[in-house]
């Protein structure tokens, strides 16, 4: 396994570091990329990937039907605390899938060229993340047979779903978010589709990959209509950053819990969603780029970007957790100046330590240049930030119910084994979901990495 990495000039006057290195041709990006499609079996790494996490989708699938069987009773959960891990869960599977969108569709309209190797597994995460997250609210509910009614859709009851609930917002929220995102996740494949058809050697692939393709045959009419449908999907995804988050933020902030109650939460959900995607994003490009050969087109400086940017919402994480001390301590009110004092020296004052430790000083590691740009140290960040945020949501969720307005309900909430084999499951899924896009659908862009790297010749020749 070659662990070196190439090399890159970093100094370039005339358009910054090369975003595809090794002296990449159109045909040598094609060949590389088809390649991890094209091969008759996947090597042993994968196929010990595939099992190990096929190990916990089987784990996900058995605890959800002994909690059919059985009922809710089987989690931890207890007056007051009513919310536990399928709260927690949903919200860190939704935060997750906030990268995707903001390197694909912001990144996008705003024209920055060095997504272009990251943004279509970073799309794809979203997709598999949202799936994660579909299945908390789902089995929280009690009686997921019925989930259905939650939607404004006619039914044989005449129900019509109570607005006044959080469990519509959150089935809007990840219904919109998952066909918006599945629909320009599918839109960016179209053109390397159709080259993995173009490229077949047997019939049953080039059928497949002919229907996915729609037809596509690179004419300008078809460029034309192409270019114009993702941007205007990526006009359309780029407000669900905000919004999708910001709803689930109201489950919260229209409570008059302390430590919910806070018009704070919207941009700070937004900021920590988006803080906890990028660091997943790297977790999943490191690998990935070192077992499927993909130094050539996920480089350094596309993760030192990644690492920045983790950097940037880490502070703006960092900063909101301090305001809301701050208004805790300003407000005067004794039920929200106890609420964040219990968070921080309460029962669960090493859950909140854990959340300040990885979300707060953790990130700050990437100012130095060789932090950001050292492939051990940001793995180890990234995992690190994603304990941390989900501890977030853990501390958000328990710290408030668990000791509420009336003493003598104050309980401690401790998941049981049902809820910790459920949330190690969803890992288990998102991962193989993750595996089975890599062996069958192109990881990166082909189309958009040569128009880049076609911008970058013409520029050089321009000079």
């Amino acid at each position: 396994m070659d662990l070196s990495e190439p090399k890159q000039n970093l100094d370039d006057p005339i358009h910054g570091p090369e975003l595809v290195t090794g002296g990449q041709t159109n045909a040598s990006v094609t060949d590389t990329i088809c390649a991890l499609v094209e091969r008759p079996r996947p090597s042993r790494a994968w196929y010990a990937a595939f099992v190990f996490s096929g190990l916990w989708v089987a784990v996900l699938f058995a605890m959800l039907g002994y909690l059919f069987l059985r009922g809710v009773g089987v989690w931890g959960v207890m007056n007051p605390t009513a919310w536990g891990f399928g709260i927690i869960n949903m919200i860190f599977w939704i935060g997750i899938g906030h990268a995707g969108t903001l390197i694909s569709a912001i990144l996008f309209l705003f024209r920055q060229k060095w997504r272009t190797s990251i943004n279509r597994f970073a799309e794809a995460m979203t997709i598999f993340a949202l799936m994660c997250a579909a299945i908390f609210p789902t089995v929280h509910v009690g009686r997921p047979w019925v989930i259905y009614w939650v939607l404004p859709v006619p039914n044989f009851m005449g129900l019509w779903p109570n607005f006044r609930s959080p469990i519509p917002w959150d089935a809007f929220a990840i219904s919109t978010y998952l066909i918006v995102s599945l629909m320009f996740w599918y839109v960016g494949m179209i053109p390397d589709l159709a080259t993995l058809r173009d490229r077949a050697v047997s019939r049953l692939r080039f059928y497949i990959y002919g229907i996915l393709s729609m037809g596509w045959r690179g004419s300008a009419r078809h460029w034309h209509h192409y270019e114009w449908a993702y941007l205007l999907l990526a006009a359309l995804a780029t407000p669900l950053v905000v919004s999708v988050h910001s709803v689930i933020s109201f489950d919260f902030a229209v409570a008059i819990l302390p430590g919910w109650h806070s018009t704070i939460f919207p941009p700070y959900f937004v900021a920590g969603a988006i803080f906890s995607g990028l660091a997943m994003v790297v977790t999943l490009a490191v690998p990935a780029r070192q077992f499927f050969g993909l130094k050539n087109f996920i480089t350094l400086h596309h993760l030192e970007n990644l690492n920045k940017m983790i950097l940037l919402t880490g502070s703006v994480v960092g900063f909101a957790y301090i305001v809301e001390f701050f208004i805790a301590w300003y407000s005067g009110s004794i039920y929200e100046r106890f609420a964040f004092m219990n968070r921080a020296l309460g029962p669960y004052s090493w859950a909140f330590w854990i959340m300040f430790t990885c979300n707060v000083f953790v990130p700050q590691a990437f100012w130095f240049k060789s932090v950001r740009r050292g492939i051990p140290a940001m793995f180890v960040v990234s995992l690190l930030v994603n304990v941390g945020m989900w501890f977030e949501r853990f501390v958000i969720i328990v710290s408030s119910t668990s000791q509420d307005f009336l003493p003598s309900s104050w309980g401690y909430y401790t998941p049981s084994w049902v809820e910790i084999l459920t949330l190690l499951g969803s890992f288990g899924l998102f991962f193989m979901m993750f595996l089975l896009f890599c062996r069958y659908l192109p990881i990166i862009a082909m189309s958009e990495v040569k128009a880049v790297m076609a911008e970058e010749n013409h520029a050089a020749e321009k000079h």
